[in-house]
């Protein structure tokens, strides 16, 4: 037996809360990296693209996951530099001050893959420690010849 299509009503009332979900944070995103108008226009044109493909986003199997990427992807063309999913994990925990969950739903990730993310950027941003100077001077250690 063939499953019947969800009705318009209940479409239209999850498109509605994808948004109300989804926009703060996109938004967030965005007027961290672009002129305020800009991301708010970047932001706009993305919901209308959602909305434009919401029946098929519904039978993706994460559709944050792609909107995220869309996002991520036009804010990266309209600024002219693209962000790691480290730099993106670090922003909205450390700045944005998101928890891994919610940072998981928003961009469609496991909380694992957040949590090695936020590792990740960690690692990458954490500047020499006190016992790095004391050992090795401001120089670091030395070099192999």
């Amino acid at each position: 037996m063939k499953p019947t299509p969800p009705t318009a009503s209940v479409l239209t009332t999850a498109f509605y809360a994808f948004y109300d979900l989804h926009r703060p944070a996109y938004h967030a995103y965005a007027a961290a990296r672009l002129p305020q108008e800009e991301a708010q226009l970047s932001v706009t044109q993305l919901f209308n693209l959602i909305a434009g493909n919401w029946t098929w986003l519904m039978t993706e199997r994460c559709p944050s996951a792609w909107a995220w990427e869309e996002h991520t992807r036009a804010v990266a063309r309209r600024a002219g530099r693209t962000s790691t999913p480290a730099e993106d994990a670090a922003f909205l925990h450390d700045d944005l001050r998101l928890s891994i969950d919610r940072i998981a739903i928003i961009t469609g990730a496991a909380p694992a893959r957040v949590t090695a993310l936020l590792a990740a950027a960690r690692r990458i941003c954490q500047p020499a420690g006190p016992s790095a100077v004391l050992q090795h001077g401001l120089a670091g250690p030395p070099r192999r010849r």
